[in-house]
């Protein structure tokens, strides 16, 4: 079921009331948009990389507030676009991250309307963006190496395919002057270790989404350091 826009908007204005802090004003707003890459389907909230991430920042000394994540499990970039880029704009973010594009492969979406609805989404995030620098992309991560992952090929090559989409993303990266974090080949790393994975045999697990936090976070941490 999608979060309508209002419902939505409401959220957030609950989450930052709940969130807000004498120092608030002073912290760099983050918000981060996707899909369950992003939620973390298969943890817990605190177990999400974006809430470690921005533990970790602020232990680094960079004061960091999550002020929302809006990512749903299933969203496609179409999602995105209807759901949570009226979330991004009254947040006010100084900072963001984007992944998305896993379930516009996996329902079958063609790469040039991937590849549209990704620019959409850019040129609006960058908009609004004091900085427009302050916004990191990540790639796709392959979930045909889980143990279920491979019952939704539907006889495509998903490496292949998503490697495509990938593609667009790093390129999209380059033209902005944005900077990428590769979950791809860590993401491959689930196909030998069961730990790796949440119960449902698809998502990563905990432990595979601090991995991801660990490539994520020192990309954060230059970034937002100037």
């Amino acid at each position: 079921m999608k979060i309508r826009p209002l419902i939505a908007l409401l959220s957030l204005t609950l989450f930052c009331c709940a969130q807000t802090t004498s120092n608030s004003m002073n912290k760099i707003r983050y918000v981060a948009l996707g899909d369950s890459y992003t939620i973390c389907e298969g943890a817990s909230t605190d177990e999400s990389w974006p809430v470690i991430m921005t533990k970790h920042l602020n232990e680094k000394k960079i004061p960091v507030e999550l002020i929302a994540n809006p990512s749903r499990t299933g969203w496609t970039t179409q999602d995105l676009i209807d759901n949570e880029l009226d979330i991004f704009d009254a947040s006010k973010a100084d900072f963001a991250t984007l992944c998305i594009g896993v379930n516009d492969y996996f329902q079958g979406i063609d790469s040039n309307t991937f590849h549209k609805n990704l620019i959409y989404i850019l040129d609006h995030v960058q908009n609004k963006l004091s900085n427009t620098t302050k916004f990191i992309l990540i790639t796709i991560p392959d979930y045909s190496v889980t143990p279920t992952g491979g019952k939704y090929s539907h006889t495509r090559d998903v490496p292949k395919g998503l490697s495509e989409f990938n593609s667009i993303i790093l390129n999209e990266a380059k033209k902005r002057n944005l900077k990428t974090v590769d979950l791809f080949e860590v993401s491959k790393g689930m196909k030998d270790d069961a730990t790796l994975i949440a119960k449902d045999g698809l998502h990563p697990s905990a432990k595979e989404y601090s991995l991801w936090e660990k490539l994520i976070l020192p990309v954060a941490e230059s970034l937002l350091k100037k």
